[in-house]
């Protein structure tokens, strides 16, 4: 009986991996097998532009936007614009920090003189974010004018962070842009800034990034890439000690602001990197791009890929970060920012007024602007399953949430509380079943209902209260 068990497995298993063959295909088995690759970016000067985005690819080089290649994260705080994002994982992934440049072009700040401080959004699972914070990084500097382009690495030999960025500063009578450091064990408090790169005479530098190489690589440990003109390449065994000139990117035809925003990528499957590249085409669009190669300490190996060879997605983008991550990280990443539709909720007895958020408070109104106040994606429940959450547009983070039987718009905080306060079940509308109706999680007995033009959750027992609970959801 057990030999004929033992057959029967094998069979069931090579059923198995042949359907597996025809129905994934070999991108769709190495997808499976290997956990892909997260991108956060932003995307340009426009107001939405200088706001988070998230982009996961299989391999690498074909990336697929997130969220529908809306935003993620967005800044309240400071000049409320976000660029140039560093992503960061704690040695042992049980934390993970966004650090970004605090700058918001066209809606108040100026390249010239800008925030000294950088934003920072904190999370144990990499897709449920604190409330940003400002680091000020660049006001212990003399004269520093602004805080731009960060970036973090761990510190094995000190055992914490080392925390880099670009100030425009003067230093012995000159102005200008100078790599500094400080180093952090919380993206908190800081050291005292230091210094870090500062290239001869009146030569700026901006837009520094390092990696980690495996041993056996090259004769050095850390390799670094630094926007000063000529996109130079460095060599270290140690962060914070000697750094050896290995080349720049001339040869390739990468000068002076032609390139911004130099970012490394490990691929896990073979013994090859990319460096992406904020890239100013010929037709003047900045794009990223990237240049390949089996060994980062050798400039002569670097190569740039063909257009043919990598797809940077529907939206632009711009400065960001890349991280390899797990099996559960990717899994969580993917199920927290499908492509859910934006929405509207349409008032079943004022069809001209739609669910909407000011100031965080929520009500129903008619002619909404901006546009994006009225519109929620619907996500599937943070409690519960078979249930939905409402999630802000152009606030994301942000759901609808009761509290006191009031409604408010309000940033997830990853607490049981707050998920069973934002989760609903969609069920038939109470005063036409062919509109939609909302019926409390915590509280099943009242419903998402206005009242006075206010949201309210309140029990039902009339015929007007019906009608003030019954909603379309609609584009």
């Amino acid at each position: 009986m057990s030999v004929v068990l033992s057959r029967l497995a094998a069979i069931l298993v090579a059923v198995g991996l042949i359907f597996t063959s025809l129905t994934l295909g070999n991108t769709g088995r190495a997808a499976a097998a290997e956990p892909g690759y997260l991108m956060v970016h932003f995307t340009g000067d426009s107001a939405t532009g200088q706001t988070l985005y998230l982009a996961h690819s299989t391999d690498g080089l074909h990336w697929n936007d997130l969220n529908g290649g809306a935003p993620v994260l967005r800044s309240t705080i400071g000049t409320r614009g976000v660029r140039d994002p560093a992503l960061i994982r704690s040695p042992d992934g049980s934390r993970y920090w966004i650090v970004a440049t605090d700058l918001c072009i066209r809606c108040g700040s100026t390249y010239e003189k800008g925030s000294p401080s950088l934003v920072v959004w904190e999370s144990t699972n990499l897709v449920t974010w604190s409330q940003p914070r400002l680091l000020n990084v660049a006001g212990a500097i003399p004269d520093g004018r602004n805080a731009w382009a960060p970036e973090a690495i761990w510190n094995p030999e000190t055992n914490d962070y080392v925390l880099y960025w670009a100030t425009n500063a003067t230093l012995n009578g000159v102005l200008k842009y100078r790599i500094y450091y400080a180093r952090t064990s919380d993206f908190r408090t800081i050291t005292t800034p230091q210094v870090y790169i500062d290239p001869p005479g009146a030569t700026p530098v901006v837009d520094t990034q390092m990696t980690e190489v495996p041993a056996g690589v090259g004769h050095y440990r850390y390799v670094r890439v630094s926007g000063d003109g000529r996109n130079t390449v460095e060599g270290s065994n140690s962060i914070l000690g000697t750094w050896t000139n290995l080349g720049d990117l001339s040869s390739l035809g990468l000068t002076g602001n032609v390139v911004e925003g130099p970012v490394w990528m490990k691929f896990r499957d073979r013994d090859e990197w990319a460096l992406y590249i904020d890239y100013n085409n010929p037709q003047g669009v900045r794009e990223y791009r990237p240049i390949l190669t089996t060994n980062p300490f050798d400039v002569s190996s670097y190569r740039l890929q063909d257009a043919t060879g990598y797809d940077m997605g529907g939206t632009p983008k711009r400065h960001g970060a890349i991280m390899s991550l797990t099996a559960a990280e990717e899994s969580r990443v993917l199920a927290r920012w499908p492509s859910t539709p934006a929405e509207r909720l349409q008032s079943y007895n004022f069809p001209d007024r739609y669910v909407r958020h000011t100031n965080f408070d929520v009500r129903i109104d008619p002619d909404v602007s901006p546009a994006d106040d009225a519109r929620f994606r619907l996500r599937p429940g943070l409690a519960g399953s078979g249930t939905v959450s409402f999630e802000s547009v152009n606030y994301p983070g942000y759901f609808l949430r009761h509290a006191d039987y009031d409604f408010q718009l309000a940033h997830e905080d990853g607490t049981s509380q707050f998920a069973a306060d934002a989760t609903f079940r969609k069920i038939a509308g109470l005063a036409d079943p062919s509109w939609s109706s909302f019926q409390s999680y915590n509280h099943p007995d009242r419903y998402l209902r206005h009242y006075a033009y206010q949201l309210r959750l309140d029990p039902i027992s009339t015929a007007t209260g019906r009608s003030d609970a019954t909603f379309r959801v609609t584009n």
